[in-house]
């Protein structure tokens, strides 16, 4: 009689059945939390559960499906006690004060949400299918809208429209009924309809016009160009940054603010192009009273075959490390191109 080999677990058997998940775990705990980082941890902590639980698990599941379970109740634990993840434009309407400059919120008033590397997250490049799912569904109006759902609507419709499990699997991951599973996911749809009732159609990121949207809205921000910004933003765009609580609408609005209070003059800014949540970003460096260009943080855009449609400014130096950029960028040699997408 041959004992099962599960009684006796071997991390390296562990590793080569659940490691390959690892990204797509990534990806699905940002969908929930809103935060790289957390998802990170979150992601962390779901694979040493799942090790201290290996020698019980007895494969009545996948092994995917078994990790989703324990990520998704992770997740579902951790966010009891925290408050939702949003943008400046899930706080109130757009700043209808041009004379006036944004204004912070207090360390800690706010939980901002946070963008997630496109790299931390790729799916192999043979897939374009995946590429393209994983793409849309990390969309950054899509991660701000999932956050206003209450937290299990939010787990029902990612496991289910994202991630296309079943009812009857959905249920089993959240210890619930089938008709508990599509009752959440009616209510999930018409919330998410109302917080976001037509979705942009964007270019991927690595479309020629995206890349020419991307290199102008550099090209603005390094030359200090109001009028080159003109060009490269829609008559409908909107611009938010974090953690500023004021948001504008309307290309006039966004052109004044930025003309008015962040262009300055020619050299102040660098910035190096890169993509997050499935769209054109890129990391952002302002220059110090020394000279020294610093991080500044990530600027992501959201581009439609007219024009950028939505700017969003993360305002945080760590970014640039998460992102794989220094802290400090040297000066640019005469000739060096303005950008690249990575």
């Amino acid at each position: 009689m041959t004992s099962d080999p599960r009684a006796t677990p071997s991390r390296e058997r562990f590793t080569a059945e659940t490691e390959r998940f690892r990204r797509e775990l990534l990806a699905h705990c940002y969908r929930m939390v809103g935060s790289a980082h957390d998802a990170e941890d979150l992601v962390q902590e779901s694979y040493l559960r799942a090790w201290r639980s290996y020698a019980g698990f007895e494969g009545r599941a996948s092994v995917r499906s078994w990790l989703y379970k324990i990520a998704t109740n992770v997740c579902l634990t951790a966010m009891k006690p925290r408050p939702i993840r949003v943008l400046p434009s899930g706080l109130g309407g757009p700043q209808d004060r041009p004379d006036r400059p944004p204004s912070p919120a207090a360390p800690g008033e706010v939980a901002w949400l946070e963008p997630l590397p496109d790299a931390w997250i790729a799916p192999p490049a043979d897939d374009p299918a995946a590429v393209a799912v994983e793409r849309e569904s990390l969309r950054l109006a899509l991660i701000a809208s999932l956050q206003h759902l209450p937290a299990r609507q939010r787990a029902i419709l990612i496991l289910r429209e994202v991630l296309a499990f079943s009812a009857a699997e959905t249920a089993e991951i959240l210890d619930t009924t089938t008709a508990a599973v599509k009752s959440g996911l009616q209510r999930a749809r018409a919330r998410l309809d109302e917080l976001e009732p037509k979705p942009e159609e964007l270019l991927e990121p690595t479309d020629q016009r995206a890349r020419a949207l991307l290199d102008g809205y550099i090209a603005a921000f390094e030359r200090s160009d109001a009028a080159l910004l003109e060009q490269v933003l829609r008559a409908d765009a909107t611009l938010e940054a974090t953690p500023f609580r004021e948001w504008q609408a309307g290309r006039a609005m966004c052109v004044h603010m930025l003309d008015a209070y962040v262009l300055g003059t020619p050299g102040d800014w660098r910035m190096i192009a890169t993509a997050a949540n499935g769209q054109p970003a890129a990391v952002v460096y302002h220059r110090d009273g020394d000279g020294a260009l610093r991080a500044d943080g990530v600027v992501v855009l959201a581009p439609a075959a007219t024009g950028v449609t939505r700017v969003v400014k993360f305002h945080d130096p760590a970014l640039a490390a998460a992102f794989g950029f220094p802290d400090v960028l040297a000066d640019r040699p005469a000739g060096w191109p303005t950008s690249h997408l990575s």
